[in-house]
């Protein structure tokens, strides 16, 4: 059988998707960052290059999970895949289902997701720079962002896929664990907040259309632009994709969210559960994005368990006693103190000692901090990377969005280096001092007999 082939939809998809694999870091060492606010509140900022013709763009709203009613955890995941279900119909313009949305995109060979997490609902774009193409796609993105449909069909479907796939989830240790660690260290902060069958059951796409139509307006928008554009054009790409938002004349401030409240005292639970490997968590609430500890935090946090096979947890938990296949630690710094945490598997016979070596581990590098030769491997490794978390439109917009979100300075990329090269192994120490107590940490144990 004979399929029709159009070859220009297939460039275009091809340039697309090499495109970004060819794109030297060095095409992006010194672009300047530009920043403006439009008539309408919102906040752009942008990063001109023209190594690629591509355009890419990311819409932020201050719409993400930590503003779910606890009742209604979840909404603001699930309302933001929604966006994609489908858009109604607008004067002359058709009502348009997933499957209409799916092909026009790929007609235009461009890609449009909409998503939410802890903090944000985020809108990506991402299309050629060709003026006519251009200009599609920011009308049909426009219209995704503006005019979702919520069909109530569609999602009465897809709340039972999510409760078939979270039904599934709860009988994994690893689901159990994460829960249990989020609770202990969250405790009613939003950030703590668990989808479940019954929190979904109290939303309808009413509730849906209510919150989007509060929080997901053009005043509290950040706009970030990567691509072949000039400062004149990002500011009409801007204005088009928020253009079919509801406008508002007074941009009132949202209620505040409380902070994290930091653990009084030490926690642990133990779990059973039928599995060949214990999964164990151990941490705390960490550190807001904002902190000026960052660097210092990220950079010793390589040594102690986020450099894979050279940092000490791995040394001393599987390099020389065998007791776990890999462990790590990290920190996931949000608008709030996102949480530290130290996570491995290990035989449920051998939890409780591999539990104290990562405690002991972890109270010395804090007591401590690194020494002179692991700080110089850490910086070694860290800054000679850096360029490749900039060798792409992608990737170079992921980090402008990074400094939108968090208000960074607008020469964030060009000082990281500089930075990074300034921290001291004092101001590791200090800095783990501040933020960890060994002596006051969830732990969380899944596994080890039948629950």
């Amino acid at each position: 059988m004979f399929i029709p082939f159009d070859i220009r939809r297939v460039s275009r998809r091809a340039v697309l998707a090499v495109a970004a694999a060819v794109l030297t870091a060095g095409a992006h060492a010194a672009i300047p960052i530009q920043h403006w606010t439009l008539p309408s509140g919102a906040k752009v900022y942008l990063a001109a290059t023209n190594a690629l013709p591509i355009v890419d763009v990311q819409i932020d709203f201050d719409a993400g999970g930590r503003r779910d009613p606890p009742a209604q955890a979840g909404l603001a995941s699930v309302t933001a895949d929604m966006v994609e279900k489908g858009i109604r119909a607008s004067g002359s313009e058709p009502a348009m289902d997933q499957n209409a949305l799916g092909e026009a995109w790929a007609d235009l060979g461009a890609d449009f997701d909409a998503g939410a997490g802890s903090d944000r609902t985020s809108f990506t774009l991402r299309t050629l720079s060709n003026p006519a193409l251009l200009d599609k796609a920011v009308r049909l993105a426009a219209r995704e962002i503006g005019e979702p449909a919520f069909p109530e069909d569609v999602w009465k479907r897809e709340r039972e896929r999510i409760n078939a796939a979270i039904r599934e989830a709860n009988t994994k240790p690893a689901t159990i664990a994460e829960k249990a660690f989020s609770q202990a260290v969250y405790g009613t902060h939003p950030y703590g907040l668990d989808t479940t069958e019954a929190t979904l059951a109290r939303i309808d796409v009413a509730t849906m259309r209510r919150r989007y139509e509060q929080l997901i307006v053009p005043c509290r928008a950040k706009v970030s632009i990567v691509g072949a554009v000039t400062r004149e054009q990002a500011g009409e790409i801007a204005t088009a994709l928020l253009s079919r938002l509801p406008s508002s004349s007074a941009c009132t401030e949202l209620p505040p969210v409380p902070e994290v409240a930091p653990l009084a005292a030490a926690k642990e639970e133990r779990i059973a559960h039928d599995s060949a490997q214990a999964h164990v968590i151990i941490g705390q609430p960490g550190y807001r994005r904002a902190d000026p500890d960052h660097f210092a935090l990220t950079l010793g946090n390589y040594v102690l368990g986020g450099g894979g096979f050279v940092s000490r947890l791995t040394e001393q938990v599987r390099e020389k006693r065998g007791l776990a296949y890999s462990v790590y630690s990290g920190f996931s710094p949000g608008l709030h103190a996102g949480a530290f945490r130290i996570g491995f598997q290990t035989r449920p016979d051998q939890a409780d000692e591999a539990v104290k070596v990562s405690r002991d581990v972890l109270a010395k590098f804090v007591a401590e901090g690194p020494t002179a030769a692991e700080l110089k491997a850490a910086k070694d490794n860290l800054i000679g990377g850096f360029p490749l978390l900039l060798d792409s439109n992608r990737k170079l917009l992921g980090n402008v969005a990074n400094i939108a979100w968090n208000d960074l300075p607008l020469d964030y990329l060009d000082t990281w280096t500089a930075r990074m090269n300034a921290i001291t192994a004092a101001d590791i120490k200090a800095a783990f001092a501040r933020k960890l107590q060994p002596d006051r940490m969830v732990t969380v144990v899944v596994g080890g007999g039948k629950p």
